[in-house]
């Protein structure tokens, strides 16, 4: 029998090589999925997403899982892009985050109920797409873990939320969206049709306190005490529209709608009241078709082209003509909106992924150190690209725009 000598060094410097180029191709496949400019710009971006955050609960350059709204609205645009292109890496990119956070008893890790923070209730909205697709009853309970803040919620005199405990008195737009979609659907899955009254008070107080008769559109917060000193003794708003605010605002009116049975009594109200102030955001849009930071201040120094906004009233304008909140006419204006959008503030980089540009880091009324909700205030913020606050909505618009 003829013995055949094995150099191992031939074998370890060869199995180097494979596993080399095994890992180059896998690298090469990942670019080559994300590089591919014949996708759609929700499967673009949301590569691109995974690509800057392998993990999803680094979003929003987090060094540890959160329970947060950030997290809740790019991950909901990724649940919506599951459904349409149910590819599984999708699912487990949203599943991994939320199983950090929500153990088996449906506690949440990070989530304190005691602060009465409308925020914390924004990715909650995750929890009805993985009891759908999973049936697992930690999420039903963690649900109720969320509910049971509405419960408690400080409210006005007359019934609104406060965003936060420490925001005393004030309802904030961006409450509405993080707070009254989930509480619609949670109705509409487990509750009574007369709950959705609650709902809707939210909307009518909105309506009724925020609105500026020489713009006809809303003010970024309201302080019912009037003891702010962003807040104006007579009517108590804050003194600048803010388009992001008015955004989150928009995407609440329709979600809230699709949660709303078509013979409830105010879903006729509420989607005249949505049509209305796109209506008037519509007048006041730049000549390249997107919105500027400070709404309606767009001729003044330091007031720039602002993409979060923009993207968000791209979704909302987009999904209401798909639902018919908006007539069909307003088809030419949804692509318009999305295209602007597209030309102003997307950007390919140099590895071929997405980037969206001109972003508000952050904005509020209040706390330290003060916010006085001037002029100055909302163009001193700090712009950034990539902000989740964009993806999220940009991810949603495109999805809308494919339909």
């Amino acid at each position: 029998m003829r013995i055949i000598k094995i150099n191992k060094n031939s074998v370890n410097k060869n199995i180097f090589s494979f596993l080399l180029c095994c890992l180059f191709c896998s690298i090469m496949n990942v670019s080559a999925q994300n590089n591919n400019n014949s996708l759609s710009y929700a499967v673009q971006m949301a590569n691109s997403e995974m690509i800057r955050n392998p993990q999803a609960y680094t979003i929003d350059w987090r060094t540890e899982p959160r329970w947060d709204y950030t997290h809740g609205l790019v991950l909901l645009s990724f649940a919506k892009l599951y459904q349409h292109q149910p590819e599984q890496r999708y699912f487990n990119y949203i599943k991994e985050y939320v199983d950090a956070l929500v153990m088996e008893d449906g506690s949440i890790k990070t989530y304190v109920m005691s602060k009465y923070n409308l925020d914390m209730l924004n990715a909650g909205k995750l929890l009805f797409f993985m009891f759908d697709e999973t049936k697992d009853r930690k999420y039903r309970l963690a649900l109720d873990t969320l509910y049971a803040q509405f419960k408690l919620q400080p409210r006005t005199i007359d019934g609104g939320f406060w965003h936060k405990k420490r925001y005393t008195s004030q309802m904030w737009l961006d409450g509405l969206y993080m707070a009254a979609p989930f509480y619609a659907e949670y109705i509409r899955r487990f509750g009574t049709v007369d709950q959705y009254d609650d709902v809707i008070k939210q909307f009518e107080l909105i309506e009724q306190h925020t609105y500026r008769s020489d713009t006809s559109l809303p003010v970024h917060g309201w302080d019912e005490s009037k003891q702010q000193r962003w807040a104006d003794k007579k009517t108590g708003q804050s003194p600048n529209h803010w388009s992001r605010s008015i955004g989150w605002y928009a995407m609440a009116m329709v979600d809230v709608l699709d949660q709303l049975p078509n013979d409830h009594p105010k879903k006729a109200w509420l989607s005249q009241r949505f049509n209305t102030l796109i209506d008037n955001m519509l007048k006041l849009r730049s000549d390249s078709a997107v919105w500027y930071q400070v709404t309606d201040k767009g001729e003044l120094d330091g007031n720039y082209l602002e993409s979060s906004g923009s993207a968000m009233l791209s979704y909302a304008i987009a999904r209401a003509v798909n639902q018919g909140y908006l007539s069909d006419s307003y088809q030419v204006i949804a692509k318009n909106t999305f295209n602007a959008v597209v030309s102003n503030f997307i950007k390919r980089e140099a590895d071929n992924t997405l980037s969206i540009q001109q972003v508000c880091e952050v904005a509020g009324l209040g706390g330290k150190p003060y916010r006085d909700g001037s002029f100055a205030y909302y163009i001193s913020e700090n712009v950034r690209a990539n902000d989740p606050k964009a993806v999220g909505p940009f991810i949603l618009a495109s999805l809308e725009m494919e339909k």
